[in-house]
């Protein structure tokens, strides 16, 4: 099973690495990361490179393909090469899946019409233009589209996806040499749950809101 993780320039880095950790974990998997060119290509705050593997043209089948989200995902809404390859390699997928902002381009490839979906809960409201509904939880699985919520929710997503794919014991193992088992300092992890005042600051100062 071929799973291709989708690179651009700034995107934030635990939504690509968060699924990779977990999927690639999966017996028979095999994962790629692919941009437009090959080569380094820098996360959202400039600090860490991840390597793509591959070109997009490279990898014109993969099984799963992950969208990650991040500032520079605005600089690709209308990149005809990455929304030609999203449609040409959802049509040839068992599953095609987003973290973050990265469900705004699986709706900008058109994929999200009449679907179920989420993504940062600022960018909520975005998905609506290209015809989905959108939800405000952390991981919705419509049809063979999944989406996930911020950042960290593609962790979630990852596991969700495995469960489905390999079993929920698989799923429960790769949680468990993960340790992946969150428990915070703080409950501001969602918008229903952090200060209002810090709600309304971060509403005022992103260009995700729809105003």
């Amino acid at each position: 099973m071929q799973i291709a993780i989708v690179l651009f320039d700034r995107f934030t880095a635990l939504d690509a690495v968060g699924p990779y950790e977990i999927l690639s974990r999966m017996p028979g998997a095999g994962t790629v990361f692919a941009a437009e060119r090959p080569g380094p290509v820098l996360n959202d705050s400039g600090s860490l490179t991840l390597v793509a593997d591959k070109a997009l043209a490279e990898v014109p089948a993969p099984d799963v393909v992950i969208v990650p989200g991040g500032p520079g995902q605005w600089d690709q809404m209308e990149n005809g090469v990455l929304l030609d390859w999203l449609r040409a390699a959802d049509a040839a997928s068992t599953w095609t899946t987003s973290v973050c902002t990265g469900s705004l381009l699986l709706g900008a490839a058109g994929l999200l019409k009449g679907r179920r979906a989420t993504s940062h809960w600022l960018a909520l409201e975005r998905l609506r233009p290209f015809g989905a509904e959108p939800t405000g939880e952390r991981v919705v699985t419509d049809g063979k589209y999944v989406t996930s919520a911020g950042v960290s929710s593609g962790i979630d997503m990852g596991l969700t996806l495995l469960g489905r794919i390999a079993g929920d014991d698989a799923a429960r193992s790769v949680q468990l040499v993960t340790e992946y088992d969150p428990q915070p300092p703080y409950d501001a992890g969602s918008p229903e749950k952090a200060p209002k005042a810090l709600v309304e600051e971060w509403r005022a100062r992103s260009r995700l809101t729809v105003r």
